[in-house]
Formats: C-alpha cells, structure tokens, sequence
C-alpha cells in the first residue's frame, strides 16, 4: 500500500484516496461540566482535509501524538498513542508534513470535510472530467474498538479486535495501520485525548496517590471506530448485503462498568444503521436526507431543507458555533433554537443517513413561538422569518446592546448616513444571520403639506415582493348618470391595491369628464338595495371584494338646503305556490340630489326623469292608449318625458296634477311612491300628488320605494337596472402569460402612499401624515431570500393568486435597482433553493427545490428527495427563492 500523502502521487487522488475515521463515545450519563464533551462526537480524518475544510477562525491548537503500532496476534491490532513533548519536532512537522498525517476533529468539521469533498467531486463531474462521485469518495464502514489508558508510558492505547467486527473491515484497518509503513502521527484538535488522560490522573489521584486504581491498566473505554476507507477495498462478492446485516452487540470491559469522566454505566455499542451496504455510496448523499413529516409540518420541512442547504450556514452549523450561542441575550431563546437547529442540520448531513424526524426541533419552536405549536398548517415563510430571527438572536456576538439616537440625513450625503445607520445597526446586531442575509433599504418619506423629506436606512432579512396584479387593482363599477340622458355604463379603471375610496373616486372621475357642478357617490349595492355608501376618502379598497358590486352615482354637490333621495324599485308578482301576490324588489336604486322637494309631485317628477334614458322607443301604441284616458296630452309629455312645453309655469305650480281627482288618480296609479322611515322598511307613508310630505320623516337623506305597474314594465327597458358587473372577475395566469420578477421588484421600489393605518409622524407639521414612501435597495446581502406575496387578506377575503412568476436561475441581475451603485459589491445572483406551495388557503402542501452541486436539482418532499429536472422547478407554486451571490 502506497504512502497516502506521497508527493508523488496526483493531487485529485492524494486527496480522494485517504482513509477518514472517527471515535465516538458511547452515549452515558454525565456531569454538567462534561456535558459539551460528551455530546461531541470525535473523527480521525487526513490533515490536508481538516486544513482545507476547517474555517481559519475556528481553528485551534492542536496536540501532537506519534502513533506506534504492535500486534500480538492476527486477531488483535493494538495503536500506542504517544504525546510528542519535542517542540523542534513539532513545528517542523507544523511547516512541511510527510507521512501520515491525521486530525483529531469534532463531527461537525468532519461532516465539513465530507461536503467539501463531495461539493468538489460534484463539480469535477459536472466540468466535464472523467471523474465521478462515486469514484471520488469512497465508501464508509464502521470498527469496534477499545480504547483505554497506559499509565506507565501515559499514553493512550486503542484496540481493534476481529471479533467484535465484520472480517473484511478488520483486515482494511491491518493494511491501514500496518507498521512497515512510515510514521503516522495524529494532531488532537478535539481536546478529548487530553481530557481522558486528565481524568484518568484524577482517578488514580482519588485512588491511590502513585498507584493504579482497583481496575487496573486494563480498564477500557468502548468506543466506535468509523472508517472513511478506500473504495476499491471491498470487492464485488462482498457487496450483497454484508454490512446490511448489522447486528447489536453488547460489550463491556473485563473489570466491569465502563468509566469515563468521573461517570459510569454499562455500554450497549450498536453499529451504525445508516451503511444498509458496501455497494451504496454513502457519500454521494450528504445532504439529501429527508424530514419526515409529524402532521401537516411540511411547512416547517421545506423552510429548513432550503436553510440546510445555505453554503455558508451549513459550514456555520457543522462548526463550533456552540462557542457564539449568546445566553444572556433578553431577546434570545436562551440557544435552545440554536442548538435545535444545528443538531438537526448535522442529522441532516450524516451520510446515508435515513429521513430524520424533527420532533426534538418541533417542540423547541413550539416552545418559543406557541403559533406553531399543535398540527396545524402554517405559512412557510413566517416559520422562515421567526426561524431567522430566533437564529440571529441566539446567535447574536454583541452580549451589551449600545444605545444610538436615530439621526436624520438633514442634507447630509447618502452614503455617509447610510454607513452611520449600518454600523449602528452592527453594534447591536452581529451574527451569522446579519453576515449573510441581512441588507439595508434607503426609505424616502414625503410629507404632502410641508415637502418635509426624511431619508433613514434601515435593515432587511429578506424582500415580500407583491405580484403586479396585487399592486394594481382593476375595479368594475357602474356609473349612473341624474340627468336624465345617459344609461348607466360598466367603466373598469386600474387603482392601487393598497389604495382608498378618494384614489377610485379619482380614476373615476377622470373617465366620467365629470361637470364642475357633479360628484360622484359610490354605494355598494346588494340585493337591490344600497348596503353602504363608500363616504370615507381613507376608506380602503381593500375591505371591498372582487364578488361585490358597486354603482357610482353622478349627482350635484351638496349643499345644506339639498336632500339625497333613494329610489329603490319594487314590483308586483304572483307568490310561488299560493294565490296572492307580493311585491319584491328588482334592479339597482337611482339617486338624485336635488333642493326644494315639498310634495309629491317634486319627488314623481325627480323620479321620471331618472328613469327617462330607460324608456323603449317603440312606445307609440301605449302612448296613445295611455293620452285616451287622459283629458290634456300635453300632461303625459310634460310629466313623462319632460320635453319642450308651453305649460311650464302651471306643470311647476302643481297645476295640472292638482285640477281634479280623475286626473290624480290616473297619473299615480301607474307608480305609487311610498316614503320610507329611516332605518326602518316597515315604517311607510305612501305619497301622493297634492299632499306635502311629512316633516317628521324628512332628514337629510330620503329613501322612496317606487311600485312599477305592469303597464310602465313594458314601456321601460329595466334590463339595464339587473345587469351590474362585479368588480373584479378572476383570471390566472399561464405560463405563457408570465411576470417577470423584475416586474414584482419594480412593484415593490414604486413610490407609493402611506395608508391611515401607517401615517407617518412629520416633525415639521408636528402630526401623522399620509406621506408618500419609496425604498431603494442600498446595500444587498451575500443570501437574498425573495418572498412572493402569493396570499392576500382582508377582512373579507383570503385569497391565493396564481400567478406565474419568471425569474432567473443562474443571473438574477439587480444593477439596475441598487441605488448606491458605487458600493463595491457584486450585483448578480444565483437560484439554489425555492419553497412551493401547491393548493390553496387553509391547507394545500409545501415542497422544496435545492440545487446540489453545479447544476443538479432535487426535490425534497418530507421524506421523500427525488432528483428534478431544471426546467421542472419554475412553476406558479413558486413562494419563496433563495439566491447567493455569484
């Protein structure tokens, strides 16, 4: 067997050919101070991997052991761990190693070196080599081994038996360890080998000073050998099924319990049931471990699949990032998420490991944000903010949090306010969170009355981008016209989405070329009636549905001596499976605004003349039959149709109604007019032609119902009364009527104004104001995650849209809309995770695309991790995207 490290060996093979083993101690009781000890698990890998996968500020100094080798028989190999005390020899060996070479390393660095070689074997392949994964990294299998203290020489001696292991595995450990090879030598950079060989002074101290304890040199602490061997070290006629026999096997010392840290207990050594055989290349899936789903966690699943696979949290996570866990921070979580979430993401990149079950991280969060608790579906991207937010403060380096007063820029340049704002901002937040995905807006706040401008800067851990058809509204509403001219017509007019009942009014008004003299009131109409009229200017547009109906009605401006008066329309219709009948009502009110009304004949008179644009124009028969009956046939077309006349001054002193009751009768029977009390329907007063109406009932608003005849529903055309729009009919998109992302950013940067409920406190005028606000992207972080606001709420409506998204997978290219274009930062990013959410509110299912390597995609679906196609992951269930700087 060739020297492992041998200069003389190709790189890609020197490196790739190495042997990896771990120690592990069993799982036991411990004391509180030996707590972090236990809970590490310990690996022997190659030196060059640990320099290379190891962060320079994690490192530490490492303690040199030379490894002797001494077998006694064939069955048994004993490794002599001696403490090199020459400092020459050390440094010398820290300059320019040979030979073998191993550390000493906790799981996490291990874990480290496994993705960084697996990553590197990926991209091999995928520029083309002749390379494979499985070609690169060999297989893993696990030893048993004892390892114990020699007192006379102070060293530390492990003993690999083949009884306790698979023969194969025992005799790749002979060739590994074999003594004619050069000197192996092992740098302790866990700290463990010290600690045991302290403790076992201890114990000999308490004993007997000098003298062994009653168990003797041959005490024995059982641990687990896990051997990173070579991948041609097992042969075909092996492969079927040897190691997928794993067995339990109990082991225990000859002298009894085994001790270690001052604690006791007997050992149960379970081989590891993640290598289901010699032949799966374990290696090859780091990383792709499902999470199995608890009841409708598929939330939780798919926001930590896409954290899991964050370059440099994951790096982070494998570390020692116990030793930046701040637990005396007030907002913190005392680390408990933290160490939740890092023992989950180190589960998660275990190779071969099978779908993990995130109870443990479940009720840690639970704990915290009680909104999660339970198995309910949940948003993903709110477990994702709280999950951030919660890491950052666990996380969070600054233990005192100085006090900075907000200063205005007050003429200041930009980029100086903008870096003053940031470092206050790192003086109380700085953690690995705020490193990687933390960015900074410019916000620009107008006041409308003093032009007062105030620019601050202010932190993002991410962007809610809103779709297009969310930030413009398109509304239907029918506008009906008082002057007895026009139909009523369907006008659609786009307005913010966040807007107010003034911004409607507007676009309306700008479609209807309003006179100076007219306004225009908007109801909601709703079985017939007016339900409520939209009166407010702050009134949002956000508390009216899609499925409602609204009418704007064209009417003069008021004025104190004008009544608005209602005319709501009933008719007369058999009831259903009985002999009477009943009036119900059809069609949408008219309304007028109108000053002088006394009597009956002002509120008739209103009246046909709203309804006059509805009358049919081949009404000549009924006319006619209609004048028969009537002495003067000037009265029908001054009353009816209101034309040219030279009766006027008699029609407006109430003459012609008033000349007899024969006449009175005839002119009100074909519409009968009952004044309705306000608040109250039961309540009426039926009107008629020389009666003045009641005082008690006038206020400032009239609702009249009007009964039709049978005669006057077929002289007028009451269709156009039935057909009223909604406001908005739903579309969707397809794919090939996509939005572009650019298009959602733009959305989001537009200059927009503050609504009622976020006014802003103008220090001139000394009030809240409905200021105008724009955001510009000031700084941009190294993990932009990008939110689309698929789900809207309000409390009417809870909506889904499902809108097709097109954004870029390799360059997401935001030059354009980062306003401090001199900050010295690469402005493109690329695609490596997306959450999706399939179905619709109250339930649907949450999966996760995550790119692996170059260019493969995989689909991470609870438990189950599928490989998919990079034109499979854009989809309308995009809901949030992961990028990272290229």
């Amino acid at each position: 067997m060739d020297n492992l490290f041998s200069d003389n060996v190709d790189y890609l093979s020197d490196e790739l050919d190495s042997s990896a083993y771990s120690l592990r101690p069993n799982r036991r009781l411990l004391q509180e101070d030996d707590r972090d000890f236990a809970d590490e698990r310990v690996y022997l890998l190659p030196y060059r991997w640990w320099i290379d996968a190891e962060i320079e500020a994690d490192r530490v100094e490492g303690v040199l052991y030379t490894v002797y080798s001494n077998y006694d028989s064939e069955s048994e190999i004993l490794l002599h761990l001696k403490k090199e005390e020459n400092l020459e020899k050390i440094k010398n060996l820290e300059v320019g190693f040979s030979g073998r070479h191993y550390a000493l390393v906790p799981e996490g660095v291990w874990l480290r070196a496994l993705k960084r070689y697996n990553d590197f074997n990926n991209a091999v392949k995928d520029f083309g080599r002749l390379f494979y994964a499985e070609d690169c990294l060999p297989d893993l299998f696990p030893l048993q081994l004892r390892i114990f203290v020699s007192w006379e020489t102070s060293s530390l001696v492990a003993k690999i038996s083949q009884k306790e292991n698979v023969p194969d595995f025992y005799k790749k450990a002979w060739d590994i360890f074999n003594s004619a090879y050069s000197s192996l030598y092992i740098w302790d950079f866990s700290g463990q080998t010290t600690q045991l060989l302290i403790n076992d002074k201890a114990r000999v101290s308490n004993d007997s000073p000098g003298q062994p304890g009653k168990e003797g040199p041959g005490k024995e602490v059982l641990l687990e050998l896990q051997v990173h061997g070579l991948s041609d070290s097992i042969s075909g006629s092996h492969s079927n099924g040897m190691i997928s026999d794993m067995y339990q096997m109990e082991c225990s010392s000859d002298s009894g319990p085994v001790m270690m840290n001052g604690s006791t207990d007997n050992v149960i050594v379970t081989a590891n049931s993640y290598f289901p055989g010699s032949s799966y290349r374990t290696v090859q899936s780091l990383g792709l471990t499902g999470l199995q789903n608890l009841g409708n966690t598929c939330f939780m699943n798919s926001a930590i699949q896409c954290l899991a696979h964050t370059p440099k949290i994951v790096d982070f996570f494998l570390g020692d990032y116990r030793k930046e866990i701040n637990y005396e921070n007030p907002l913190g979580m005392n680390g408990e998420l933290a160490l939740a979430f890092g023992d989950l993401l180190r589960m998660l990149w275990v190779p071969g490991a099978s779908p993990v079950a995130p109870r443990l991280f479940k009720m840690k969060l639970a704990n915290f944000a009680p909104q999660f608790s339970g198995y309910m579906q949940h948003d993903s991207q709110e477990l994702l903010a709280f999950l951030l937010d919660g890491l950052h403060e666990d996380l969070n380096r600054v233990k005192r949090k100085p006090y900075h007063e907000v200063k205005d820029a007050d003429g200041r340049p930009d980029e100086e306010v903008a870096e003053e704002y940031w470092r206050n901002h790192l003086a109380r937040n700085h953690s690995i969170v705020v490193d990687l995905c933390q960015g900074q807006f410019r916000s620009t706040l107008i006041c409308p009355f003093c032009k007062k401008v105030s620019i601050t800067f202010d932190p993002f851990m991410y962007l809610s981008l809103p779709l297009p058809s969310t930030t413009i509204r398109t509304m239907t509403v029918t506008v009906v016209s008082s002057d007895g001219v026009a139909l009523p017509s369907a006008i659609t007019v786009t307005v913010p989405e966040r807007g107010t009942i003034k911004d409607l009014i507007g676009a309306l008004t700008a479609s209807c070329s309003m006179r100076e003299d007219e306004t225009l009131l908007v109801a909601e109409i709703y079985r017939n009636r007016i339900f409520r009229v939209l009166e407010g200017p702050s009134d949002l547009l956000a508390d009216i549905r899609d499925q409602d109906k609204l009418v704007a009605y064209r009417v003069q401006k008021y004025n104190k001596d004008s009544l608005l008066i209602v005319f709501i329309h009933e008719r007369l219709v058999e009831s259903h499976g009985r002999e009477r009948f009943e009036n119900i009502l059809f069609g949408i009110p008219v309304v007028a605004r109108l000053s002088g009304i006394t009597s009956g004949y002002d509120v008739r008179k209103e009246f046909l003349n709203l309804i006059n644009p509805f009358m049919m124009q081949n009404t000549e028969e009924t006319i006619d039959e209609y004048d028969k009956n009537d002495d003067d046939t000037k009265t029908l077309n001054e009353v009816g149709e209101f034309g040219e006349t030279n009766n006027s001054e008699e029609i407006e002193s109430g003459g012609v109604l008033n000349s007899g009751a024969e006449d009175d009768i005839h002119l009100w029977t074909d519409f009968e007019f009952y004044l309705l009390s306000s608040g109250c329907v039961n309540e009426v007063y039926k009107i008629t032609s020389n009666e003045p109406l009641p005082v008690t009932m006038l206020s400032s608003k009239l609702e009249v119902a009007v009964v039709w005849s049978d005669k006057m529903l077929k002289k007028y055309d009451t269709n156009p009364l039935d057909s009223l729009p909604e406001v908005f009919k739903s579309q969707f998109f397809s794919k090939k009527e996509s939005i572009s992302i650019y298009k959602c950013l733009e959305a989001f940067l537009r200059e927009e104004p503050l609504g009622p409920e976020d006014m802003w406190y103008c220090p001139t005028c000394k009030k809240p104001q409905e200021a105008t606000k724009k955001l510009d992207l000031w700084r941009l972080p190294e993990i932009l995650v990008v939110h689309l606001k698929r789900f809207s709420y309000n409390c009417f409506l809870k909506n889904k849209l499902e809108t097709f998204v097109d954004f870029p997978i390799n360059d997401l290219d935001l030059s354009t809309y980062v306003a401090h274009r001199s900050y010295p930062s690469p402005y493109s990013y690329m695609l490596y995770a997306i959450i999706c959410h399939y179905g619709g509110l109250g339930g649907g299912h949450y999966t996760a695309f995550v790119r692996y390597g170059h260019d493969k995609w995989y689909e991470f679906d609870d438990s189950r991790v599928a490989p998919a196609d990079e034109e499979t992951i854009k989809t309308p269930a995009a809901y949030v995207l992961f990028y990272k700087k290229i």
